[in-house]
């Protein structure tokens, strides 16, 4: 099968608000292969949504700047063209792994890995005027972040008030339900607790200002007043929710994390003990450091901050650890390169035919005090120095044959 998306010419838009222009579903979910016919058709929806909505965020952008409150808009417009530049970025790394509709198995897993595995928004511009908020759902998926997108592009459209009024009440009060019930599908989505109740709350009077609009200009009343507030309201909680979820899965999947990496911490943790008696058992002097027990930190916390604080302490344990294990290791390391020295030492020097009792009588020590657990390091060291320098007095190429490459005897 093959179907082709290249990039077919759009007709100008011009500078003008484009309202109504929403993002399109995305099919499938993480983890499942996306049908290519499906595919075909979210990347022809979504390329002519990216179209659109720049169009529109650069239209945006002209009347904020000229706006003699710009200020008050440049943080939400930074954003909004941040979301829409990494939206974009994946839309054309979507297009290339479609190709023209050549997906076998594996393009369609890395298609639906594409869309809703995460998407990272840290733009080094914007990076400074992204409010702690907002940078918290600066990791959702392609989906999520269109929307996101949508929102904030509904609520800037509003607050610049340059929706049309008057024949286009009902499609701005059509655009108001659709965000309303999208509001409803993300409050039902919410865990128990304050934040759900307050929610619901939010959008029960979201839904009666809609009501009573709607009735109004059943009647023929001026509504064009009232629906820019609630416009502008309804795409502030639209987004604010999906921060929140964004926020959610990112709580998640840093505790799922921080679990897998205690777990691993704890098996590393009692390797490392393991090490510390084996080297305490067989060298002398050994090092003398604590290994840092990875269960005095507790469990793993649920709330957002608690588990960034959690993940920041395992790092710490780790980097113990590693600091721990290197001591040891390297203890240990250096006795048994003194006894792999010694060895070929001897091999090489009777190969070569040097038998004499003070060489004898100096390998003889120095084998019994590698033979001692634990090993006395620095007398072996020593033993093996004057062993080495009477091998290479005698037969200098002995010592130079069996010296390990760049090792210095100390």
């Amino acid at each position: 099968m093959s179907l082709s998306i290249d990039p077919v010419p759009l007709p100008s838009v011009g500078g003008a608000a484009l309202p109504g222009t929403m993002a399109p579903e995305a099919p499938g979910r993480l983890g499942q292969p996306l049908d290519v016919t499906e595919a075909f058709g979210y990347l022809r929806d979504l390329g002519v949504w990216r179209d659109k909505r720049k169009a529109e965020l650069d239209s945006l952008d002209s009347v904020a700047l000229a706006s003699s409150e710009r200020d008050l808009f440049s943080r939400d417009m930074l954003v909004s063209m941040a979301l829409w530049k990494a939206i974009s970025d994946r839309y054309d790394l979507l297009v290339v792994t479609f190709d023209s509709g050549r997906v076998g198995p594996a393009e369609a897993a890395r298609l639906s890995t594409l869309v809703w595995g995460r998407l990272d928004v840290a733009p080094d511009s914007a990076a400074s005027s992204i409010s702690p908020a907002t940078a918290g759902a600066l990791g959702l998926s392609l989906p999520e972040a269109a929307r996101l997108c949508d929102a904030m592009t509904s609520s800037l459209r509003a607050r610049l008030s340059l929706e049309p009024s008057g024949a286009e009440v009902g499609t701005r009060l059509k655009d108001v339900r659709a965000t309303v019930e999208r509001i409803r599908d993300q409050v039902s989505l919410l865990p128990s607790g304050v934040d759900r109740d307050t929610s619901r709350a939010t959008l029960t009077r979201l839904e009666q200002r809609l009501v009573d609009i709607t009735d109004r200009a059943k009647r023929g009343a001026e509504v064009g007043g009232l629906i820019a507030p609630l416009e502008f309201d309804a795409a502030a909680t639209e987004r604010d929710l999906l921060v929140g979820a964004g926020r959610r899965v990112d709580d998640a999947r840093d505790v799922a994390r921080a679990a897998q990496l205690r777990e691993e911490l704890v098996a590393r943790s009692e390797a490392v003990q393991a090490l510390v008696a084996r080297c305490v058992g067989a060298v002398t002097p050994a090092p003398k450091m604590a290994v840092p027990d990875v269960r005095a930190l507790g469990p793993v916390p649920t709330g957002g901050r608690d588990v960034e604080s959690y993940l920041r302490r395992l790092d710490s344990v780790s980097r113990a650890l590693t600091l721990v294990h290197t001591a040891y290791g390297d203890a240990l390391a250096a006795r048994d390169e003194i006894e792999g020295y010694t060895g070929a030492l001897t091999a090489q020097a009777r190969a070569t035919g040097l038998a004499d009792p003070d060489a004898d009588h100096l390998r003889q020590r120095l084998e019994s005090v590698l033979a001692v657990r634990p090993t006395d390091v620095r007398r072996a060291r020593a033993l093996l120095a004057a062993y080495q320098a009477y091998a290479a007095a005698w037969a200098p190429s002995v010592a130079a044959r069996t010296a390990p490459k760049g090792a210095q005897t100390r």
